[in-house]
């Protein structure tokens, strides 16, 4: 069936229709746009104008264009130039849709716009719709629907980082850009759009980083239609908070748009003196100064304050304890600022700018700076003496500490073919500079008795001053990669990164520390489709970290490096509307730093650490309004090469098994309509609490839920945390801090869009 659209006119060199009830459903929810489809015409743009219509913009190069286009809609087709009566072509403007948690291309993977069926690596994205039906409160949290990835930190915690496929590293990024204080601060939930998870090593993307993958934390943009979301939330552990989010154009003519998010939430928690508060501003400005030209400005400023989380001993909790056995509420800390707290004051300014430089090439800009300031009374266990229940305790009094990151990133996108190969070359560099700073002292504080605690009692014994020492990294990185369609379906990606990478350490006395090093960082993939719903893919990446430091002879510790190789098959199910990546793969970490055997004060470069496995993730829509997001990993990881731990020990913190399933229904017609229920089971194998494998951590399955209820423009919901309030562990760090899981935990929220 063919409409002509029933507001077509012409304005300039522009054809535009805005059709009535309709609603654009893009995996940005904000626009689609086609930049140079043809000679003649130089784009194609749909853009969400109200709540339930849209506005088709075709512009032509040097007048209204003259070939027809055609939109097509579900089972209509809209013509938006019909006086034309022998078209030399027909433009149909195509948006693949997001089907339920389903996110169909992603630029983490590639730096482009890329399908993820076209990438020759294992990309998950967890998108604002599955975080928004949880209701996590953490990136750690959030990921727990993605296959082989596992919480690092308690969900308490002041600081985010997972392990991927067994490893840890400074592995989360923001809108593509390295910043290092995204692990050293809450990442602030309100302003995600979408996290995006490149599984294996990413140096030849984004330089340093471990080898397990890398986490892209995606912000939210200005939209260039008016909507406006008030939410509250609240909950048990006296949990009470609310955000606001608006956006829309500020002109007619909506080349000037904004977005504004503010939130704020303060919690108790199950431990006892354990209450958190957590602040957000984040203003969000884009000018379109010409139909080739867009700049966007980004601020971000959020205040986290907390104790901090340092866990229990391992006796009393996973292992026997003679005293008996400890509450999951118990605090080691002390409830006073001046000796126990952890307050984090962010402070993100940047911009990114795009051009089109001509038809099929495109420039991308983009700075940031980060300012964190950390007011810090670390208070942490040092020892648990024999009698199991009495613990000692340090302080570390660091009220200066800060951290500054500054990263400026150049690139420039382009197709074209030579012959009847097509190309996407991307080309760029990057300058990081970070800055950590801090004086501290430290103190011993009488110990405390972990099964009958008395607070508020401790006293302060010094024991040293350490000077304001500034440690300051530098890297500068050059990269290139080609997209290469050698047939329709068969597809070659080659990549790789050179990096100088430099670390200064300035000295009270004046004297500077200084290391530099080089690395190259290759990736290769290949792709074959050999239907439109089915790829088979296999990869070889690799990623670096630098070692400072010196060996026992002076000899500088070379880059700490990580290898993979991985195949798998990308499928798409029920048309389109469900997807899922297998994936087989093996890492291995060399150039660890091990302890010297002969000179046990200095450390050698003979550690190596291997994990492999296989990962299965699902997500999307099985039928409307039934959503799932699901993973089953089997993880293989243990030290291959080392001089203190005995080879074979398996990687902590890592589960040979995993199993991940969340799953929504919104009953779609009838009276009913709008109400909706999800249900989540989270299974986690037993691991090791440490690299000495000393003592395990027990697996657990969790078991979380939802009920809600939408209609028209308002949402209630109820969610809820470890339904049948199963006693559990989320991680361990060592045999003196392992983290109890929370119990049962509800959260209800209500929210208005307008």
């Amino acid at each position: 069936m063919q409409i002509d659209a029933t507001k077509f006119r012409a304005e300039g060199n522009s054809l535009i229709a805005d059709i009535p009830k309709a609603v654009l459903t893009l995996s940005d929810a904000a626009e689609f746009i086609s930049a140079n489809p043809t000679e003649e015409i130089a784009s194609v743009q749909v853009v969400q104008q109200e709540q339930d219509s849209i506005r088709v913009i075709v512009t032509g190069n040097n007048g209204i264009p003259e070939e027809e286009v055609i939109l097509k809609a579900g089972g209509f087709a809209y013509s938006l130039n019909p006086e034309i009566d022998t078209p030399e072509d027909e433009i149909v403007v195509t948006g693949e849709v997001q089907r339920g948690y389903r996110v169909p291309d992603t630029t983490t993977g590639s730096r482009t716009d890329t399908p993820l069926r076209d990438l020759p690596f294992s990309v998950q994205v967890v998108p604002e719709e599955l975080i928004q039906d949880r209701r996590v409160e953490s990136v750690n949290e959030a990921l727990r629907t993605v296959a082989g990835v596992t919480p690092d930190n308690p969900s308490y915690s002041a600081f985010e980082g997972v392990t991927i496929r067994g490893f840890t590293g400074r592995n989360i990024i923001r809108n593509g850009l390295r910043d290092d204080t995204n692990i050293t601060n809450r990442i602030a939930i309100p302003n995600i759009q979408q996290i995006e998870v490149l599984k294996g090593p990413a140096g030849a993307l984004f330089s340093q980083g471990g080898p397990g993958g890398t986490v892209n934390i995606v912000t939210k943009k200005p939209l260039s239609f008016p909507r406006y979301n008030i939410e509250g939330t609240f909950g048990n552990f006296d949990t009470y908070g609310g955000t606001v989010d608006l956006t829309g154009p500020l002109n007619e003519s909506k080349t000037v748009l904004y977005r504004f998010i503010a939130a704020a939430s303060s919690t108790g928690t199950f431990i006892d003196f354990f209450d958190r508060r957590n602040y957000l501003i984040a203003p969000t400005l884009t000018w379109q100064i010409s139909p080739s030209t867009k700049l966007t400005f980004e601020g971000e400023y959020t205040i986290s304050e907390q104790p901090n989380a340092r866990g229990l001993p391992a006796r009393g909790t996973v292992l026997p304890n003679i005293n008996g056995k400890l509450p999951r509420d118990r605090f080691i800390g002390e409830p006073d600022d001046d000796l126990d707290k952890n307050n984090r004051y962010s402070l993100r300014v940047g911009y990114t700018l795009e051009h089109d430089l001509s038809p099929n090439w495109q420039l991308r800009n983009a700075f940031r700076a980060t300012f964190q300031r950390v007011p810090q009374n670390s208070l942490f266990p040092s020892a648990l003496l024999d009698d199991e229940r009495t613990l000692e305790r340090g302080l570390f009094s660091t009220e200066d500490q800060s951290q500054d990151n500054y990263i400026l990133d150049t690139n420039v996108v382009g197709t074209f073919k030579t012959g009847n190969i097509g190309h996407k070359l991307l080309f760029g560099f990057d300058l990081n500079r970070d800055i950590y700073a801090s004086s501290s002292t430290e103190y011993l504080l009488d110990p405390i008795d972990i099964f009958n605690p008395v607070y508020r009692q401790s006293r302060k014994i010094f024991v040293a001053d350490y000077p304001r020492e500034p440690f300051i990294s530098d890297s500068l990185g050059i990269y290139l990669q080609d997209q290469i369609d050698l047939l329709p379906n068969l597809k070659l990606l080659l990549g790789g990164r050179f990096d100088i990478v430099s670390q200064t350490i300035e000295f009270e006395d004046g004297s500077e520390s200084f290391q530099q090093d080089e690395a190259f960082s290759p990736r290769v993939g290949l792709v074959y489709q050999p239907t439109d719903s089915l790829a088979l893919y296999a990869s070889y990446s690799r990623s670096f970290q630098q070692s400072v430091g010196t060996a026992f002879d002076n000899a500088l510790f070379e880059p700490e490096r990580g290898t993979q190789y991985e195949v798998g098959i990308k499928a798409d199910w029920l048309d389109r509307r469900l997807s899922t990546t297998l994936a087989l793969y093996q890492i291995t970490r060399s150039n660890v730093l091990t302890t010297d055997p002969d000179n046990p004060n200095f450390s050698v470069q003979t550690g190596e650490q291997r994990s492999r496995g296989i990962e299965l993730d699902v997500v999307g829509e099985i039928l409307p309004g039934w959503k799932i997001a699901a993973g089953y990993a089997y993880t293989d990881a243990e030290i291959t090469e080392d001089n203190v731990y005995e080879i074979g020990n398996r990687l902590n913190n890592v589960p040979e098994h995993a199993v991940s399933l969340w799953t929504t229904y919104e009953i779609q017609t009838g009276s009913l309509k709008g109400l909706g229920f999800g249900l989540g089971v989270f299974y986690v194998g037993e691991r090791q609490g440490d690299l000495d494998n000393s003592f395990e951590v027990p697996s657990y399955t969790r078991t979380d839920a939802s009920i809600f209820y939408r209609r028209d423009n308002f949402r209630v919901g109820l969610n809820i945390e470890n339904l049948f309030d199963v006693t559990y562990f989320e991680t361990s760090e060592s045999s003196l801090r392992v983290y109890y899981g929370a119990p049962f935990t509800v959260r209800g929220t209500i929210s208005w869009s307008f």
